[in-house]
């Protein structure tokens, strides 16, 4: 039986997601077949296949954003002990007359998945290892499109995971192959139904937000927080039929599909990415995963 383990995007909070599927490993009754990955999910898959968490978790939980931007169209403050972000206007200049489409330069992040999955990782999976897939959206074609690793070059797959995390118009937008391509997110937040195109029987699914909206959002203060709300809305109306297309696929095709949603609102801001915060939140999502599967038994 084909088995798949998917991971929703959802930028910082993917360090929930990472202590998730670190339980799920570890108390695995048969191994993953398949992992697929959607934006933040990308760029954790192909180190779950490997079985390197404690490596992944190393990173992912230590990255900040200066490892993500060259330049950041935004800055984090603190207020009664809330990190919120502002938009930083001379930044979002210097990428307009430097003459880029986007508010801010993601490039250090496509450094970063260099340096982090190196040739030999890559070469591991695409000869003996489970099926990595991440998603990316094309915008000139107007679809979404998902992208094998054992169909890939190294160069390639890696310039998919960074384009499956270009969260437009904050981060690059990029062309390749003649076509603009922008996180995956924009067209598929978790891909339950593309796992069960290809042939699993048995999804874990990680999604990153709560199962019921649990709190209202604030109204926006500014054109920044506006944007970003937006998006965010946008976002979740994509991921709540993802799901319902997921259980009407799995129920059509006799498909065991596990869902974990997070039990509680984590943040209303995942672009910010602070170190401790991320910590506590693997940790979390690990003992969060024994509860949900020990009730599940």
């Amino acid at each position: 039986m084909k088995r798949a383990l998917v991971i929703s995007g959802g930028g910082a909070k993917g360090a929930f997601a990472g202590g998730i599927a670190q339980f799920l490993l570890e108390n695995a009754t048969s191994p993953y077949n398949l992992f697929l990955g959607t934006s933040t999910g990308s760029l954790l898959v192909s180190h779950l296949a490997l079985g390197r968490i404690d490596e992944i978790q190393q990173v992912f939980t230590h990255v900040n954003q200066k490892q993500i931007f060259d330049n950041n169209p935004f800055y984090i403050y603190e207020r009664k002990g809330i990190k919120k972000i502002k938009i930083h206007h001379l930044n979002i200049l210097k990428n307009f007359l430097r003459g880029k489409k986007t508010f801010g330069d993601s490039r250090a992040l496509r450094r970063l998945i260099a340096k982090e999955l190196p040739l030999t990782y890559f070469n591991a999976l695409k000869s003996e290892g489970p099926e990595v897939v991440v998603s990316v959206s094309n915008l000139t074609l107007n679809r979404t499109e998902f992208k094998h690793l054992k169909n890939c070059s190294y160069d390639d797959f890696l310039d998919w995971i960074w384009i499956s995390c270009n969260y437009v118009p904050f981060m690059s937008l990029t062309v390749k192959n003649k076509y603009e391509y922008a996180d995956g997110g924009l067209g598929c937040v978790v891909a339950i139904e593309e796992a069960i195109r290809q042939g699993a029987k048995h999804i874990d699914a990680i999604v990153l937000t709560t199962e019921k909206q649990q709190s209202n959002r604030l109204r926006s203060r500014n054109a920044f927080d506006a944007l970003t709300t937006t998006f965010e809305f946008m976002a979740e109306q994509i991921e709540n039929q993802n799901v319902e297309i997921g259980r009407l696929k799995a129920r059509e095709n006799d498909c065991q599909l596990r869902l974990f949603f997070t039990p509680r609102v984590l943040t209303t801001n995942s672009l910010v990415f602070e170190t401790k915060q991320m910590k506590s939140w693997w940790q979390e999502g690990y003992e969060f995963a024994a509860g949900q599967v020990d009730k599940d038994i």
